[in-house]
Parts: C-alpha cells; sequence; structure tokens
C-alpha cells in the first residue's frame, strides 16, 4: 500500500501543493472534486497536472458549491430553486459537470459518483434506478473519450446497505453491457470507521468483493478528517508501532487493511508526505491488525 494524494482539503493552495509534492513523489493518482476548494480545487490544480501529465486523476460528480449550482440552473440542467441543494443525481446535470471537470482539469481517469446515498431514499430501487441512469451517462462519457472510466465513492452507502458491489456491477451491466467501465469504488478506512478493515481480514464485505471483481479500491479519510489524532491514545499508538507518530500510526493501520489498492492522504509539506510514504512501507501483518481492532471492539 502507498500512500496518494487527496484534495479534499478546504484550503486549495495548500491542496495544490499536496498535489504537487505527491506528483514529484511517484504518486500515481490524485483525487478531487468540483465542490473541493469552495469550488476552485479544479482550477488550481490544472497546472500541477500540466507539469506532471502522467499521474491519473480521479474526481466526482453529485456535489456542487452555490455558485455551481446557480450556473447550472442558467444551463438548463437544473431547475430553479435547486442551486442550494447542493447534490444532484439527475442526468442533465451529472453529465453538463462531468464536462466541466474534464475540461478544467484537462483530463479525468476516473469519475466517481459522490456519496449517491445522500438522496436518502427510503426505496433501494429508486437509488438504484438513479444510480443505473448515472452510469448509462457517464458510460456515454467514455464512449465519447471525455473520462476514462467511472466509479462511486461513498461515506455509509455500503455500511447502511444503499447498495452492494454485486448491485453496483450488476447496474453497471445494465447500464453498459459486459464490457462496462465501472472501474473502482471508494469508501473511507479507518481506525474510526473500521467495519472495512474487520470485514477484509475475515475475506468478505465490500473491498473484498471489489478486488474480486478487478475494482479498484480507494481508501479515504484515515484520520477521519483529523479527529482521530484526539481520539487515538500513546497506548494504541505504542500497539500499532512502537515510537510511531500518531498520525503515521493511523495511516499504517488503514493502509495494512486488506483488499485496498489506494490510501488517499492528504498533505502540504514535503515532511508530511514523506512522513506518510515511510509509515506505510511496512504494513502490519493481518495478526497485528487484528490485534490492535480487538482493543478497539466494544467490550
Amino acid at each position: 500500500m502507498t500512500a496518494e494524494a487527496a484534495l479534499g482539503t478546504h484550503r486549495v493552495r495548500a491542496a495544490a501543493t499536496a498535489a504537487r509534492i505527491a506528483c514529484e513523489g511517484g504518486t500515481g493518482w490524485i483525487d478531487t472534486a468540483p465542490n473541493y476548494g469552495a469550488g476552485t480545487a479544479h482550477t488550481e490544480l490544472r497546472p500541477v497536472l500540466d507539469a506532471f501529465p502522467t499521474v491519473r486523476v480521479a474526481t466526482k460528480t453529485g456535489f456542487y458549491t452555490r455558485a455551481q449550482g446557480q450556473a447550472a440552473v442558467e444551463a438548463g440542467v437544473l431547475h430553479t430553486g435547486q442551486a442550494d441543494a447542493r447534490h444532484s443525481l439527475a442526468p442533465d446535470f451529472i453529465d453538463w459537470q462531468t464536462r466541466r471537470s474534464a475540461a478544467t482539469l484537462g483530463h479525468a481517469d476516473i469519475v466517481f459518483v459522490h456519496n449517491p446515498e445522500t438522496v436518502r431514499h427510503s426505496d433501494r430501487d429508486r437509488l438504484h434506478t438513479e444510480l443505473r441512469t448515472a452510469f448509462e451517462v457517464l458510460e456515454g462519457l467514455v464512449a465519447s473519450g471525455l473520462i476514462g472510466a467511472y466509479g462511486v465513492a461513498t461515506w455509509s452507502g455500503f455500511a447502511e446497505d444503499a447498495f452492494t458491489i454485486p448491485e453496483l456491477l450488476a447496474l453497471a451491466c445494465e447500464a453498459g453491457g459486459p464490457g462496462h467501465h465501472l472501474a473502482a469504488v471508494q469508501q473511507p478506512v479507518s481506525l474510526v470507521m473500521a467495519q472495512p478493515i474487520t470485514r477484509a481480514l475475515d475475506g468478505r464485505g465490500p473491498l473484498v468483493q471489489a478486488r474480486s471483481a478487478g475494482l479498484l479500491a480507494f481508501g479515504s479519510a484515515p484520520l477521519h478528517g483529523g479527529e482521530l489524532l484526539d481520539l487515538i491514545t500513546p497506548e494504541l499508538v505504542e500497539l500499532i508501532r512502537p515510537g510511531t507518530h500518531p498520525a503515521a500510526a493511523c495511516l499504517l493501520a488503514a493502509g495494512s487493511c486488506p483488499s485496498l489498492d489506494v490510501l488517499l492522504v492528504s498533505a502540504s509539506t514535503p515532511e508530511h508526505w514523506n512522513s506518510a510514504v515511510s509509515a506505510l512501507d511496512t504494513p502490519l501483518t493481518d495478526t497485528e491488525l487484528r490485534m490492535v481492532l480487538d482493543v478497539l471492539a466494544p467490550r
């Protein structure tokens, strides 16, 4: 497991710095979204991507800022009054937003449908219908050469059973046939949201299913938005790896998760980036990781 870059920070210039550090460090992926950085992350990122053209980029579709929502209304892809909703799976909007993202970034290797569970339908069938329609739009954008592939980035969709990997694959087959371009999933993996780790250690769950299906598995929020640094104890740090910095210990635990391909890490200085990479050089064994999770298990 290697550290990759993430642009989910509210400080856009710091995010662009993180991207440049990651690119210079040889990272494979930069992860961003049109609503990051108060809506300017893509613009700030473009010069970095131009300087490092071989770096792959994942962005998202679904969330938008108020200004982006108003622009979508003016473009006729959202109705008046929807500008403040901040999230949409409407097919015309997905097409419009993704085209804008690809044009601003210069290229988009993967476009994730961003937290589709946000619509909070009590009817799973309706949510799945909206996902299939979104996949159809994205399949068309792949066919046109505007994007490379697509995926689903979720915060709680798997945990809440809003959808499963087999269901997403079935929807992709309906949208694009057996040669569909669903290529990746993204979900939180951390000592706070540890269920994906537990399941993967037991040889089950979405990460294992994704690996089996040939999907790329991204792990987001390994520090749980920084909150984990206030929660982890010195004793737990020593159990994870003696003498390690708390942030490095948290990253190591998340990055040691079986069936995880990409761990998304934000860094604002070369020292932070090098520390993250070093922390992941020697992953925990499954036995060591189980010991850590056993300590955290409810008694």
